[in-house]
């Protein structure tokens, strides 16, 4: 989105962020997912028992006089059997968010191979079952909590991004955490800063964004809650460009403040033609989508171990405390490669000969700042990724709920005044 806000805009997200009410429709799309699943199973339990009373009667009277007899209500079963299986598949398709692109294009391709196709309709019944149950679970906890209005804090929330990416009207960086958010009472803002640039210059965006907000709607602060380089650019914006008094808090999420030696090792060895090559792909494609002026290099080469160090330096003994910021930071791991999509699972590895502990992207070491710190570890075998801190795949990791993580996050603020 564009960094400028106008009057039009302020009220209608004050609008949004007041009086969203998607329940009837989180309703529907669940009731149809749950009717979906049902239909599948009924559909995989009564082939399976008529399939078998088939083969016990052709056993008996041999197929040809059993085909021959029985034909009509054969024929009927084939019929019903049809019906339930694609009312039920097309039900989940539709509904279904967890079942994504690539479990869906599976379904479509074995669906036509004898026993695989069963084995991968077990499969899609139960990705499609476990959110059913789950989300529903969410929507009961968000309709007995709707009148607390646990997220709505005293100054509203920004939400700033991290290097490589947009605010897009459509494709929401944070996946489905700001809806959350917004369902329990808050409002919300975005950075709308380019894409990549240096710590410096993203720094004079926010600070514009910020000053801007807090001046068309009066409401005198934000908190701010950055994932990744979005760190270090509030970070710098506080200190660097005079909105000590426009903060109320700062919450750091999978920061490198103290940058990544990977990234320094990555970019000192690239050969220059190799650099600039990607440089220039970059920037050129990010121009098209929104950016004024993107510089690849300089966002890399602020993320370096020695980049951040430069930028410690100059923020480490600021007094936000003293200015009446609460500062706040939390980190993740993965657990191993596998625990990350593409392309986090393939510099995973990478990132921990360097950096140990990661996120796939950020070290552990790198992560703590501010008057508190939390470290996330996912109990089950499965880790918590630099893009799972933003619900970038938007899918529902066991041990680990994203969207209820941030509620609680928020609600913490709130409960601070703030």
């Amino acid at each position: 989105m564009a960094s400028n806000i106008n009057e039009r805009e302020y009220m209608i997200m004050k609008q949004i962020s007041e009086n969203k009410n998607d329940k009837p429709y989180t309703e529907l799309r669940l009731n149809v997912l749950a009717v979906g699943c049902v239909l599948l199973i009924l559909f995989l339990i009564s082939t399976a028992a008529y399939s078998a009373r088939l083969i016990a009667a052709m056993a008996g009277n041999g197929f040809a006089e059993t085909l021959g007899s029985d034909w009509p209500q054969i024929l009927l079963a084939v019929i019903l059997e049809s019906i339930l299986f694609w009312l039920g598949i097309m039900a989940v398709y539709v509904t279904s968010v967890q079942l994504g692109i690539r479990l869906r294009i599976i379904g479509i391709i074995c669906g036509w191979i004898p026993v695989i196709n069963i084995i991968v309709l077990l499969v899609i019944i139960k990705v499609s079952v476990s959110e059913a149950v789950f989300e529903k679970h969410k929507y009961k906890i968000n309709k007995k909590r709707a009148g607390d209005k646990v997220c709505k804090t005293k100054y509203p929330i920004l939400m700033v991004h991290g290097v490589f990416f947009r605010d897009f009207k459509y494709l929401n960086y944070w996946g489905r955490i700001p809806d959350e958010l917004i369902r329990n009472g808050a409002t919300i803002y975005y950075g709308g800063h380019q894409s990549a640039a240096a710590v410096a210059n993203s720094a004079k965006e926010l600070a514009d964004r910020i000053n801007e907000i807090v001046s068309t709607t009066g409401c005198e602060k934000i908190n701010v809650i950055a994932h990744s380089k979005g760190g270090l650019d509030i970070k710098t914006a506080i200190v660097k460009q005079g909105i000590a008094d426009k903060v109320a808090s700062v919450v750091t999420v999978n920061t490198p403040h103290r940058g990544c030696e990977f990234a320094e090792y990555l970019l000192n060895k690239a050969p220059e033609p190799f650099r600039q090559k990607v440089a220039s792909a970059y920037n050129n494609t990010l121009k098209k989508l929104g950016d004024s002026d993107p510089d690849f290099i300089a966002a890399v080469t602020d993320l370096t171990a020695s980049g951040c160090k430069i930028i410690w330096d100059e923020t480490a003994d600021y007094d936000y405390k003293g200015h009446g910021i609460y500062t706040r930071s939390i980190g993740s791991c993965m657990k191993k490669a596998g625990s990350g999509a593409f392309p986090l699972n393939m510099s995973y590895h990478l990132v921990k000969m360097f950096d140990g502990r990661n996120d796939g992207l950020v070290g552990e070491a790198s992560f703590k700042w501010g008057e508190d710190y939390q470290f996330l570890e996912n109990k089950r075998t499965r880790g918590i990724s630099h893009g799972d801190m933003i619900d970038l795949n938007r899918e529902n990791i066991p041990g680990f709920d994203v969207r209820e993580f941030y509620v609680s996050l928020v609600s913490d603020l709130k409960v601070r005044g703030l």
